[in-house]
């Protein structure tokens, strides 16, 4: 894999940013179903970014093994920030592309040897594109989705049927727009790496998408969930929703030592950290022996020193979480179903409003998903 490949995979930090948007409507229609062109957004280079800008462009046709999605909502991850900002280098495969990886939708036409999907099915994008099963291939992790021609934040997107799954019945479009991938990453984590069981204690890092759906389905499955965040409201909403304890990390540095208070002493036996370098060292003090944490993002930054000889001493299991495959989808769902669990949305954009969305996810001031309705 090439250094460039890499950093793609790895790089998820972010900071403030000047965010434009340009809108290239044409002859658009206002009812993309039927129209010829359609209303698609994409990344053009500009002064040290990209810029958000609005195109019409002509309606995609379905190939053979290929399905059109007529894209009802899409949300926003912090490596969409990222790629905006050209955190990830200044790839120039990015001018052109879709943003967003997250997206669901109705079916509404399939090639001639679809055999998965039907029109007016209820589906979701995989995050990866290829990646079905199993243990992934480095050309499954380079089909991730987001500012290439398998971007979501289109009226109607292409894509070959394997690279779609079913979306829960009782989930709105909104609602299931939110899985793809910070779903998917919290579920691989907690339930396919960790092995999660009822009763223990869950370590989870801020409010953001991953971390709220990490106590959405610990508190589900009847584990303990402990959150962290630097914002008190935030806190008593995460209590609301079934933490069993919280921690102000701002307020207090230690908060590593808080959680193991909240747990008796006992520790926590599952990790979710999406901190990185200011965060890990004291999620694995905190870790309970036998524990186990997924590593999942570097808002603080990547390179810390990983103290193998305390991971060895407590038998402690670390794991790199960078979301999963179609089939973790399909888990996450049946579990999502059984237990009628919702995602948690802060807030529901207009298509037209894509650029105050971005403003918001840079913002901070939201807990758990950003959404953009189509």
């Amino acid at each position: 894999m090439t250094s460039s490949q890499v950093m793609r995979l790895r790089k998820s930090a972010f900071a403030g940013f000047v965010f434009f948007v340009t809108l290239h409507l044409g002859a658009a229609s206002a009812s993309a179903q039927d129209a010829d062109t359609i209303r698609q957004y994409q990344f053009e280079p500009g002064p040290g970014r990209y810029e958000l800008v609005m195109k019409a462009v002509p309606r995609p046709v379905a190939g053979d093994n290929e399905v059109l999605v007529r894209v009802r909502a899409t949300s926003l991850n912090r490596r969409d920030l990222n790629m905006l900002r050209r955190d990830y280098g200044d790839d120039p495969a990015y001018a052109g592309g879709i943003p967003l990886s997250d997206g669901a939708g109705e079916v509404i036409a399939v090639g001639k040897d679809v055999t998965r999907f039907e029109v007016g099915d209820r589906v979701a994008g995989t995050f990866f594109e290829t990646w079905i099963d199993g243990a992934p291939s480095e050309q499954a992790l380079l089909s991730d989705r987001g500012v290439n021609a398998g971007g979501m934040l289109s009226e109607i997107i292409v894509t070959h049927e394997d690279g779609l799954v079913s979306i829960p019945e009782h989930l709105s479009y909104e609602e299931a727009a939110t899985l793809p991938c910070a779903g998917v990453t919290a579920w691989v984590g907690l339930f396919k790496r960790g092995r999660i069981e009822p009763g223990q204690y869950v370590l989870l890092e801020g409010t953001g998408g991953v971390s709220v759906f990490g106590l959405i389905f610990s508190g589900a499955l009847g584990a303990k969930p402990i959150i962290t965040s630097s914002r008190d409201d935030k806190l008593e909403r995460a209590m609301a929703m079934g933490a069993v304890g919280t921690v102000n990390y701002r307020s207090n540095p230690d908060w590593h030592l808080r959680a193991r208070e909240i747990s008796g002493g006992h520790g926590v036996d599952q990790v979710l950290d999406v901190g990185g370098v200011d965060t890990l060292a004291k999620a694995l003090d905190v870790l309970a022996y036998g524990g186990h944490i997924a590593l999942i993002g570097g808002l603080s930054g990547y390179g810390s020193d990983v103290p193998t000889d305390s991971i060895m001493w407590i038998n402690a299991t670390v794991s790199g979480v960078y979301v999963g495959s179609r089939e973790d989808f399909e888990a996450m769902n049946a579990f999502i179903s059984e237990h009628e669990i919702r995602p948690l949305i802060d807030r529901v954009f207009e298509f037209e409003e894509a650029a105050a969305a971005y403003e918001l996810m840079a913002s901070g001031d939201f807990m758990g998903k950003i959404v953009i309705r189509h």
